[in-house]
C-alpha cells in the first residue's frame, strides 16, 4: 500500500507538472506518453496468432501526434496530416513479405492500437489547444476530474458497494461507486470552473458527467480487452498500479467525447 501511493503521488505530481510548463514540453510529454501506452497495448495483444507491426505502429502514432501537436500550436498546416496516407500503405504492405498465417490479423492489430490509444491521447492533448491559444486549464481539469471520479468511486464502492454494475467483467465495481464518482466530480467541476475559469459553469458540469459516465465504460473496455487476453495488468513500470495504459484507461473513450462537446459547443 506504501509503494503505491508514493507511486501514485509521483504519478500525480509529473501529470499536473507536464500540463503548466507551456505548450512545447506538455505536447512532448504526451506524445511520449501515448507512445509508451501503444507499446504495452501491442505487448499485451502480441501472441502467435496476433503480431501487431510495432514498428509501424509507433512510427503512424509518433506522426499523427507531431503533426497534430504543431498544427495545434499554428507551426503547420493540417494538409501535413496526409503524410500518414503513405505509412498506413506501408503497413499493408509490409505484410505480403512476412508470410504470415493471419497477416490481417497483425493489421488489424496495428491499426486498432492507433484508434484504441493514440487517436484518445492526440484528442486529449487537443484539449489544451480547444481555444487557440495554449491554455493548460482544461486539460488539467480533466484530468483532476478524471482522478475524483476515480477516488470517488473506489470511496463510495469500498463503502457501500453492494449492488454490482458489470460483474461479468469488473466483480469489484458497483452501482454505489460508481454514483459516488459521479457525485464527487460534478462538485469538483463546481469548483473547477471558481479556480480554473476557461469554461462556464455548466459546461464544466459536462464534462465532468461525461468523464464519470464515459470514464468508467473505458474502465470496464480495458478490463474487457485484458480479461479476453487473460493478463492482470498493461505493465509493471507503475509499482502497485500496472502500466501506464491501466492509469488512463478511462480517458481512452472519455478524452474523445469531451473534445467533441467543446468543439461543438464553442
Amino acid at each position: 500500500m506504501k509503494t503505491r501511493a508514493i507511486t501514485g503521488i509521483i504519478f500525480v505530481a509529473v501529470m499536473v507538472a507536464s500540463t503548466m510548463f507551456g505548450a512545447y514540453v506538455y505536447s512532448i510529454f504526451f506524445t511520449l506518453l501515448s507512445t509508451w501506452c501503444l507499446y504495452e497495448f501491442y505487448g499485451i495483444v502480441s501472441s502467435e496468432d496476433r503480431a501487431p507491426n510495432k514498428t509501424i505502429g509507433i512510427i503512424l502514432s509518433l506522426l499523427l501526434f507531431t503533426i497534430g501537436s504543431m498544427i495545434s500550436m499554428d507551426l503547420v498546416e493540417e494538409k501535413f496530416l496526409w503524410l500518414v496516407i503513405p505509412v498506413i500503405s506501408l503497413t499493408y504492405i509490409i505484410g505480403l513479405f512476412q508470410k504470415r498465417s493471419f497477416p490481417f490479423n497483425d493489421i488489424a492489430y496495428t491499426f486498432l492500437g492507433i484508434c484504441y490509444v493514440s487517436l484518445p491521447f492526440l484528442l486529449f492533448a487537443k484539449l489544451g489547444f480547444i481555444n487557440a491559444a495554449f491554455n493548460h486549464y482544461i486539460p488539467l481539469g480533466f484530468l483532476i476530474l478524471l482522478w475524483t471520479n476515480d477516488t470517488g468511486a473506489y470511496l463510495a464502492g469500498r463503502s457501500f458497494g453492494k449492488h454490482k454494475l458489470f460483474e461479468r467483467i469488473s466483480p469489484k465495481k458497483t452501482w454505489e461507486g460508481f454514483f459516488g464518482g459521479f457525485i464527487l466530480a460534478v462538485v469538483v467541476a463546481i469548483n473547477l470552473e471558481k479556480y480554473f475559469g476557461s469554461l462556464p459553469l455548466w459546461q464544466w458540469i459536462v464534462v465532468a458527467m461525461i468523464i464519470s459516465v464515459v470514464g468508467t465504460l473505458g474502465d470496464l473496455v480495458e478490463s474487457m480487452l485484458k480479461r479476453s487476453l487473460q493478463v492482470k495488468d498493461s505493465g509493471n513500470i507503475l509499482p502497485g498500479h500496472g502500466g501506464f495504459l491501466d492509469r488512463f484507461d478511462g480517458l481512452l473513450l472519455a478524452a474523445p467525447m469531451v473534445y467533441i462537446f467543446l468543439i461543438l459547443i464553442n
